[in-house]
């Protein structure tokens, strides 16, 4: 299995050059069985890194233009009147697949955001008083440009919760950048990219990540770092339940890639700002005296004791 991912690697880098950590903690997503929220600047291939994915695993990919007129009815689907028998029947939408890519979440209205609310906690999709399954694996990757705050509809925090993982890809430095140039020079990357894992395969690798061990002392280093979000003084939110167990999975996803089959404090560390800033809103005081969730979280990982 770890041969296999190493292969995963070598795809997905071959897409997304220099960022090794950026695919690591794609995968820790896509393994932990969770959703990613990429959130970066326009052009540094957040979409490119969502289809090199899904190609690379040989799944179903379905790609979603959020737009302030979308309805929810564009992403779940709809009953369709047949004229000749005036019957109605069911046509699915595009989150009837296994990876979802919601480009510009945040442009949606908030109507159409919480269409997806159901889908990310539990798989399935209620259209007109009928519930209906989700293919397994389902995920989604959702991206927004914090840049650009005009025509957009911030993602309540119900909604935020809901991403395992929040990460940002950022700009390859310059020589990476050079060989991405000359690498476009006649196709794109993307093209060249193959399937190197089917579907059973992905769905065996996330029911190896709930085999890696957790032991009962770095399970409580990890709820001491999120009862520490709920009473510092900085944090008006701190990290939800749900949060706490999304800590948990990604710290074992992350285990899985670094070769090992248990969790060690080092893989809480790694995990905590992706998968935890997010999930915290700041008070006022903080958030207008310059602080960031991330800036705030990295002093609560500093100050709670690390078990030996």
């Amino acid at each position: 299995m770890y041969a296999l991912l190493d292969q995963v690697r070598t795809s997905l880098g071959s897409v997304i050059r220099g960022k090794p950590e950026v695919i690591d903690l794609l995968l820790v997503g896509v393994l932990g069985g969770g959703h990613v929220l990429v959130e970066d600047v326009p052009g540094v291939g957040k979409t490119t890194l969502a289809k090199a994915l899904a190609r690379t695993f040989r799944i179903k990919f379905a790609r979603v233009q959020f737009t302030p007129d979308l309805l929810p009815s564009d992403i779940l689907g709809s009953q369709v009147l047949n004229p000749k028998d005036g019957t109605f029947t069911f046509r699915c939408g595009p989150v009837f697949t296994n990876v979802l890519l919601a480009d510009e979440i945040n442009r949606a209205s908030p109507r159409t955001q919480a269409a997806l609310l159901e889908s990310m906690n539990e798989s399935q999709a209620t259209i007109d008083g009928t519930t209906h399954g989700l293919p397994r694996p389902f995920f989604v990757i959702a991206t927004q440009n914090p840049a650009d705050s005009q025509g957009t509809y911030p993602l309540p925090e119900a909604q935020i919760d809901r991403f395992l993982l929040r990460i940002g890809i950022g700009y390859p430095d310059r020589e990476e950048e050079l060989s991405i140039l000359f690498a476009h020079q006649q196709e794109s990357p993307l093209d060249a990219v193959r399937p190197v894992a089917d579907l059973e395969q992905l769905l065996a690798m996330q029911d190896e990540v709930r085999r890696v061990v957790v032991t009962e002392e770095v399970g409580r280093y990890l709820l001491a770092l999120v009862t520490a979000t709920r009473v510092h003084p900085d944090i008006e939110l701190g990290v939800s339940p749900r949060g706490a167990l999304g800590g948990f999975r990604a710290a074992q996803a992350h285990a899985l890639l670094a070769r090992r089959t248990y969790v060690s404090p080092d893989d809480v560390q790694a995990i905590a700002l992706p998968a935890l800033a997010h999930r915290v809103r700041l008070t006022p005081q903080a958030r207008y005296g310059g602080l960031s969730p991330e800036s705030v979280l990295t002093g609560v990982v500093s100050s709670v004791p690390v078990p030996t």
